[in-house]
């Protein structure tokens, strides 16, 4: 199933200043404008510091900006209080760290449910969710394991279910690769690409691997906090 295209995340004019101390700003970004539509597969790339991780941080409403606005699917997210900014993330975007973060007392299946529980989701839309999931990403004969019993892309697959289980609008994925070797990454990125065509989900990811970058549909990339270059296939 191709995903159908519609305009649902506007980034606008999003700079973001760090003060580390009274005299100095530091711009972690100046002035980011981009619209993604529904469905794109799209990564931002730019060397260590170009304001990666912070973009995703502000377009997850994990972070303030501090000037501009995050528009997703016509609700202004910029200014929210964040007890509503965290049911926005809980119920409509689904996040992919680095470091897995997965709960190390809850097993493979647990973890992927664990969003949807919090949904309200009843016992039994969340176990079929959760193997229907899993299976799509090879993963449905580890669900019983806990996550020190798993490798690294094995925990990563189980950290993309999760992700994408509670069918949230955007998945936003920081340097999801980052600690695999370079066929377990590629095989992680084919997955999640297959599940953006499957499940139409929009997914935005972070990489500086010039072999992830390239499965990408769309690449944007930052430079000194600036968008530098967006092109799309």
């Amino acid at each position: 199933m191709t995903p159908v295209m519609t305009e649902f995340l506007q980034i606008r004019q999003i700079s973001k200043l760090y003060q580390p101390d009274k005299e100095v700003e530091v711009p972690a970004l100046d002035n980011i404008n981009l619209s993604i539509e529904k469905g794109e597969f799209v990564v931002i790339s730019g060397p260590s510091g170009s304001g990666k991780t912070t973009l995703l941080n502000i377009i997850g409403g994990l972070d303030l900006p501090t000037e501009g606005q995050i528009i997703l699917d016509g609700k202004l997210l910029t200014g929210l209080a964040e007890r509503e900014l965290a049911g926005i993330r809980r119920d409509h975007i689904g996040f992919v760290f680095q470091a897995y973060n997965l709960l190390p007392v809850l097993t493979a299946r647990e973890n992927i449910e664990y969003v949807m529980k919090l949904q309200g989701r009843s016992r039994e839309k969340c176990r079929a969710r959760s193997l229907m999931v899993a299976e799509k990403l090879g993963i449905a004969s580890l669900l019983d394991k806990l996550p020190h019993q798993l490798s690294g892309g094995q925990q990563q697959r189980v950290a993309v279910a999760r992700a994408v289980a509670p069918t949230p609008k955007l998945v936003l994925a920081d340097e999801p690769t980052a600690n695999l070797d370079s066929k377990s990454a590629a095989a992680l990125i084919d997955m999640m690409e297959k599940l953006n065509r499957e499940e139409g989900v929009t997914i935005i990811f972070s990489s500086h691997d010039p072999l992830v970058i390239a499965k990408a549909r769309r690449s944007v990339v930052l430079k000194d906090g600036k968008l530098v270059t967006d092109i799309c296939e």
